[in-house]
């Protein structure tokens, strides 16, 4: 998952920031508003975690920009010391997903970074299954087949999550790069980095069952079957 912290408070800033490193979160930075809007406007995120009061104008006005550019796939939760009924409808009426007023608990935001994720995506848990006895656990970072683990690299682990997210969905390769690498293949559009990770990912799949529930759409990226 790519995320961006929106917060000028450089010590509470890198308090997150090593929390969902830590975590296995993709992590990108901004502290002033100026900065915020161009990342907001080059890339795409997953969640986008905003205080309010940013060194040349206010989350709000942000969110709202967000919004009307229609970044709708980033959910946006608010981190802020203004906790007035007031900023919290605004925030919430303008688009965000949650608002967290400060001082907050890490496992309170990854918790609610999680029912997120699950709302959005339709689930009822962080446990994802496919390919008839494969199961994801999205939470442990661990995936079986029935009784038997399946070992995978951090990367091969956040690439299936992401497509099994995106179930049925045909992601490109630049998508899937954004979301799990940063910017790693913008400057390089013919790369097949995310091609040597998918085969990667087919042979350790394919060790325990047939794994062509992962289809690839030739000449866009891959998609996860939606029947399996």
């Amino acid at each position: 998952m790519h995320v961006l912290i929106i917060e000028d408070e450089k010590s509470l800033h890198h308090e997150v920031q090593q929390f969902l490193v830590q975590s296995q979160y993709l992590v990108d930075s901004a502290y002033t508003y100026a900065e915020a809007s161009e990342k907001i406007f080059v890339n795409s995120y997953d969640f986008v975690l905003l205080d309010l009061g940013l060194p040349g104008g206010d989350g709000l006005d942000l969110l709202r920009e967000a919004r009307r550019n229609d970044r709708q796939e980033a959910s946006f939760i608010i981190l802020t010391a203004r906790g007035t009924i007031d900023d919290r409808v605004k925030g919430l009426d303008l688009g965000a997903d949650d608002y967290l007023p400060k001082p907050f608990s890490l496992l309170e935001l990854q918790s609610r970074m999680q029912a997120i994720t699950r709302r959005k995506f339709g689930l009822k848990r962080q446990e994802l299954t496919f390919g008839n006895g494969f199961l994801l656990d999205a939470t442990g970072r661990t995936l079986r087949y029935h009784d038997q683990d399946v070992v995978l690299t951090k990367k091969e682990f956040d690439l299936l999550h992401y497509l099994l997210l995106h179930k049925t969905r045909v992601l490109t390769r630049l998508q899937l790069g954004e979301h799990l690498w940063g910017n790693v293949l913008e400057d390089d559009s013919d790369s097949n980095y995310i091609d040597v990770h998918i085969k990667n990912l087919r042979k350790k799949l394919g060790q325990f069952a047939p794994a062509d529930f992962l289809e690839t759409v030739r000449g866009i990226g891959y998609r996860m079957a939606g029947d399996n």
